[in-house]
């Protein structure tokens, strides 16, 4: 199992300047917060994953990773936007963010929130353009926690400079 890579999305309200970047977007405000609404409007887009990282504070001072996946081992998408920044120089940056949600019960002792994993059929409803007066804001929601599995993995998952297969592998 390999694991994705996660690309900030850039906020480029400020006369084409770059004023803020950020991996993840509250589904509940992405329709109101000027950084996320024209995208999800016009600019939704799937994030192929197989697992997530997640940390669980045991105290003021540890944290424990754990890995999430489907149960089924499967790979899956999550709701994402885009957005593309050009510099007054070189060429175009393109960048996206996860949307999150409130955790499911597998996910809730350990964050209190989760990323939008959308179900397959609804892929085509999400990438549409539709009417973006009215995004298909209902597929932001928890994913069923029947259908994922979770384990605690190793501490080296929150080094950036560490890569592999292996961090998924379970820690005791």
């Amino acid at each position: 199992m390999g694991h994705t890579s996660i690309a900030k999305l850039v906020d480029i309200r400020d006369n084409g300047k770059q004023v803020a970047a950020t991996i993840n977007a509250r589904a509940e405000e992405a329709s109101s917060k000027p950084a996320y609404r024209d995208a999800l409007k016009k600019r939704r887009c799937l994030v192929p994953a197989d697992a997530f990282y997640e940390w669980q504070r045991l105290d003021p001072k540890t944290k424990r990773p754990f890995a999430f996946a489907l149960a089924s081992g499967e790979p899956f998408a999550f709701a994402g936007l885009w957005e593309s920044w050009r510099p007054k120089e070189g060429a175009p940056l393109e960048t996206f963010a996860i949307l999150t949600t409130d955790p499911n019960q597998l996910m809730e002792p350990i964050h209190n929130r989760m990323p939008v994993i959308l179900e397959p059929k609804d892929y085509d409803r999400w990438l549409d353009p539709g009417d973006p007066a009215r995004p298909p804001v209902d597929l932001l929601r928890p994913y069923a926690a029947e259908r994922m599995k979770a384990w605690p993995v190793s501490d080296r998952v929150g080094n950036v400079r560490n890569n592999g297969s292996e961090l998924l592998d379970v820690s005791t």
